[in-house]
């Protein structure tokens, strides 16, 4: 089966063709990232009005380096939630009118599901399994013990640990997106500053990251009112190394509770250096459960992991029919 994958749920507009939810054929991204910059973030207006123009283009262009034709298609898959509204509604109705013009069936995906079957592009399943997303928009441990199963064990009662990664990396006053900068800051640093681990024992898979934010943010006005100097590496390395072990815990406590076979890791912040090494050491004491993360260039928003959750999605409900 044939799938062309629609992505616009934030400022990526991605159109990708796989095969069989294995063979990526195209994967094309267009990124608004230095239209964002001088705001510190996305703007939805923006992004809206990106995606309305270049949408067409990346259709074109995935289907070119697939080197396809719309017939050859079976199946159009588009993210249809969470994201920004405006974003989202330019990849539905293109989608919508691709698979209409076309004659072809057409399905709706969300956008986590997505980050998570990245990982099947290039890592077999193994049931049951733990998926740990971590982007700018959400943290959730996700049990899944068959393909488009989800069970959310826990998440964010607050900032995901994406956001508070930029958020942090602003008021350090690095460039935007900023959360890739303060993993590379982390790694040129000690955690000499002492910030809280936020474990929140009455739920014990929930996640909170504002405490933390917040913590940063006071000691740099602190150190800002008496005068004195913050070393940023070591800032870096001290919020990482709180943020991090959280996630690490958490994820292998659930690991043991449940008893997987796997862990993965999606979304934009399974890209971080520095939660790819702690996860790697922790699961070590594990017996036999592998650790799966997605290649560099699934972990961010593309329309390859849309495709390949449609695909799933697809085959799940053909099954019950």
């Amino acid at each position: 089966m044939i799938v062309l994958g629609v992505e616009t749920s934030c400022d990526e507009t991605a159109v990708a063709v796989v095969k069989d939810g294995k063979e990526v054929l195209a994967n094309v991204v267009y990124s608004q990232i230095k239209y964002h910059k001088d705001y510190g973030g996305v703007v939805p207006e923006v992004a809206s009005r990106h995606h309305i123009r270049k949408i067409t283009l990346v259709f074109e262009q995935a289907l070119r380096e697939a080197n396809l034709k719309p017939e050859d298609i079976d199946l159009v898959a588009v993210t249809a939630k969470p994201g920004l509204i405006g974003s989202l509604i330019v990849g539905i109705n293109a989608a919508k009118a691709f698979a209409l013009a076309h004659d072809l069936e057409y399905i709706e995906v969300d956008h986590i599901k997505g980050h998570i079957y990245a990982n099947y592009i290039e890592n077999d399943f193994h049931f049951p399994l733990l998926a740990l997303v971590v982007s700018g928009g959400h943290t959730e441990l996700v049990l899944m013990k068959d393909y488009d199963q989800f069970e959310i064990l826990g998440e964010t009662l607050d900032d995901a640990v994406g956001e508070c990664y930029d958020k942090v990396g602003r008021v350090m006053g690095l460039d935007y997106p900023a959360g890739a900068l303060v993993d590379k800051l982390a790694h040129q640093g000690t955690p000499k500053y002492n910030l809280p681990l936020i474990y929140l024992e009455k739920d014990e898979y929930n996640f909170s990251f504002s405490g933390l934010k917040s913590a940063v943010l006071n000691l740099l006005n602190s150190a800002k009112m008496k005068g004195e100097e913050v070393n940023y590496s070591d800032l870096a390395a001290s919020f990482q190394n709180s943020a991090v072990r959280v996630l690490t815990d958490k994820t292998i406590q659930a690991a043991k509770e449940y008893k997987v076979a796997q862990i993965i890791v999606a979304g934009g912040v399974a890209a971080n250096r520095g939660l790819r090494e702690a996860l790697a050491e922790a699961v070590k004491e594990l017996d036999n459960v592998i650790l799966s993360f997605p290649a560099l260039k699934y972990c961010t928003d593309n329309a390859a992991m849309i495709a390949v959750a449609g695909y799933f999605k697809y085959q799940s409900i053909d099954k019950r029919k």
